[in-house]
């Protein structure tokens, strides 16, 4: 029950997580073409762009016939997979081809459904769109035996410049050859750590078998994952309009992996798929301050590994600590040290010592005294003070400013803040 606490859900993440989010980066991420000029522009890698389509006269004075055999035909404004067409190959006759499900179309089906798509049928808003051609990725050999027809994909959700949750989504016969698990899709959680998928999610239900086969879904290695996780990182390092974000990714069998889109509003099925809260994860990250792309990397293969995973040998550089930790506090003599027990809360800014605890090691003088904090309760206005205080934490000196209050009723006397733990990282049970 445990890994199932701290979920998102929907009302929680558009009030605490999509606050991230600026106008500039939904404006982006809500366009597929704006998404790809943005991609193009900072030399990111993604499915190249064949023909695009903002008037009628477009559409029907295009060359269709001049298309390689394969490629898709989307809404650049589209969402959940609406209105995409897949192209597997050329069908017998010239200006006929086959899509991924069997059918034949011609180009007076392509041209209608591409003026559908300008009239905005399938637009996130409703409102007029464009369309676009652009090439089908040929689906890497590492998922020919799991994915019906269709492209799958990852997802990884990225926040703070950290990844902090990742799926496989695979096409299947309901979904008609889409990787969008509200069509029908199974979407896989993925181990941060390794990049090896873990359980599968089919219509919300765990499942641990493709449907139909004895193929388990669980140990399917993903390739490139350590170029992905920085390719997502980097992401949103070039577009920090976009704090909380989902980047899809799919893979080319020569080029390797490519972005497809971004996503402003991150589906929470993902949580499932991974049997683990995405909230949990987000407060571990939020406020940290991430150096740059590996760091974010190896943040999120340290603090979300699957169990099975704590082999993956973690870069030197960052010290793991626990919940609980023991602390040597330094006396007002500035010799004697006292090991105590203390509680590690990111949650917390500052860190905090019991006053009678400051009080017997001379912490109290007026000398030591650096400010004092007011605030309201039940009883009325309080102060408390604000002093000076030494620790060592894992052999590492830490001065800081230690709020003074009454922790007698509490697990331990000191409360160590994320103010005072930059030089660490929190492992914390899911």
């Amino acid at each position: 029950m445990a890994r199932w606490k701290n979920i998102l859900g929907k009302n929680a993440r558009s009030r605490l997580y999509l606050r991230f989010n600026k106008r500039k980066g939904r404006r982006i991420a809500d366009s597929k073409l704006r998404t790809k000029s943005f991609l193009l522009e900072h030399n990111l890698p993604a499915p190249k762009l064949f023909a695009v389509f903002t008037q009628p006269e477009e559409v029907k004075q295009f060359a269709w016939e001049e298309l390689p055999g394969n490629f898709v035909l989307k809404p650049s404004e589209g969402y959940g997979g609406e209105g995409i067409i897949v192209v597997k190959k050329g069908a017998k006759w010239a200006g006929e081809w086959e899509l991924m499900d069997g059918r034949i179309v011609d180009i007076g089906f392509l041209r209608m459904h591409a003026l559908d798509i300008l009239a905005g049928k399938y637009s996130l808003h409703g409102t007029r769109d464009r369309a676009f051609v652009e090439e089908r990725i040929k689906i890497h050999k590492a998922f020919k035996k799991f994915a019906f027809q269709g492209t799958p994909d990852v997802r990884l959700v990225v926040f703070n410049q950290v990844p902090v949750m990742a799926m496989l989504r695979l096409p299947t016969p309901e979904s008609h050859g889409k990787a969008n698990l509200h069509q029908g899709a199974i979407g896989v959680g993925i181990d941060l750590a390794t990049g090896i998928t873990t359980y599968g999610v089919l219509h919300n239900q765990l499942i641990r078998y493709l449907p139909g086969t004895k193929r388990k879904l669980n140990g399917i290695k993903i390739p490139f994952w350590n170029e992905i996780l920085r390719l997502a990182v980097m992401v949103q390092e070039v577009l920090p309009s976009l704090g909380f974000l989902g980047v899809d990714f799919v893979f080319d069998k020569k080029h390797g992996p490519m972005v497809l889109e971004l996503n402003a509003r991150p589906g929470l099925s993902i949580q499932i798929a991974n049997r683990a809260g995405l909230r949990r994860r987000l407060e571990r990250i939020e406020g940290l301050e991430v150096k740059d792309i590996e760091h974010g990397v190896k943040i999120a293969k340290t603090l979300f590994a699957e169990s099975f995973a704590d082999k993956v040998k973690v870069e030197e550089g960052i010290q793991i600590i626990n919940v609980f930790e023991e602390v040597n506090i330094l006396a007002a003599d500035r010799k004697t040290r006292i090991p105590l027990k203390a509680i590690i809360d990111t949650g917390a800014f500052r860190t905090s010592i019991d006053k009678d605890l400051a009080q017997n090691l001379g912490l109290l003088e007026q000398e030591n005294i650096l400010f004092e904090r007011h605030y309201r309760s039940a009883l009325g206005r309080k102060k408390w003070p604000v002093i000076g205080l030494t620790f060592y934490l894992r052999g590492k000196k830490i001065k800081t400013a230690a709020s003074v209050s009454d922790r007698s009723r509490l697990k331990t006397p000191i409360l160590v803040g994320r103010n005072d733990l930059g030089p660490f990282l929190v492992r914390i049970g899911e």
